[in-house]
């Protein structure tokens, strides 16, 4: 017999996080597109973020047709990836600039890094966007589950860190109550297993 699950976090009873689920209302409106096989992980910061941003859209797709990603874009938006190589140099958004003020979405792709590679490489308006990233070392908190990239963090943190220096007066940082929720829950479970 299945176990039962929540309807929304859709995590299973015993480690559901929905009370530490934080309401913070936005001005720039977070789009995330997820790929098909984060929708079914159990660690899915993607839809944590989703359950938290009142003004946030939540699309699970591997490819969009280019009528609905036109319709997901708005004119000012932006994509929160970091500067690699082998992307098109486009412009990067400063936060507190002149640009990440006129901003009105962030647009952030969950997926594993391979699969994230994959979904721009299939979206090259993604590609052209402003791109917003971080400059420095940044410790992820995410203990349960691994990046082949190094200062990698989950897709929840690089949303909360993001928009806590777009928008500074909005406390961003919240985001993190129920994600470190899901990691203390993990770990307990997993030291408990493992005696």
């Amino acid at each position: 017999m299945p176990r039962e699950t929540c309807p929304d976090c859709r995590r299973p009873l015993k480690t559901c996080y929905c009370d530490d689920l934080v309401c913070i209302p936005s001005h720039i409106k977070v789009v995330i597109i997820q790929h098909p096989l984060e929708e079914k992980h159990p660690f899915n910061t993607g839809r944590m973020a989703h359950l938290c941003l009142p003004n946030s859209t939540l699309v699970v797709a591997e490819r969009l047709p280019g009528k609905k990603l036109a319709e997901l874009l708005k004119p000012r938006s932006a994509l929160l990836y970091p500067s690699l190589e082998w992307l098109p140099q486009v412009p990067e958004l400063v936060p507190g600039g002149s640009g990440a003020c006129e901003l009105e979405q962030l647009v952030v792709i969950d997926a594993t890094w391979r699969k994230s590679k994959k979904m721009l490489h299939l979206h090259p308006v993604l590609q052209k966007l402003p791109r917003v990233s971080f400059a420095g070392a940044i410790n992820s908190n995410y203990q349960i589950r691994h990046s082949s990239m190094e200062n990698s963090l989950s897709s929840l943190e690089s949303i909360a860190l993001a928009m806590d220096a777009l928008e500074p007066e909005g406390g961003f940082t919240r985001l993190l109550r129920p994600f470190e929720k899901m990691v203390s829950t993990q770990l307990e479970l997993a030291r408990s297993h493992s005696r």
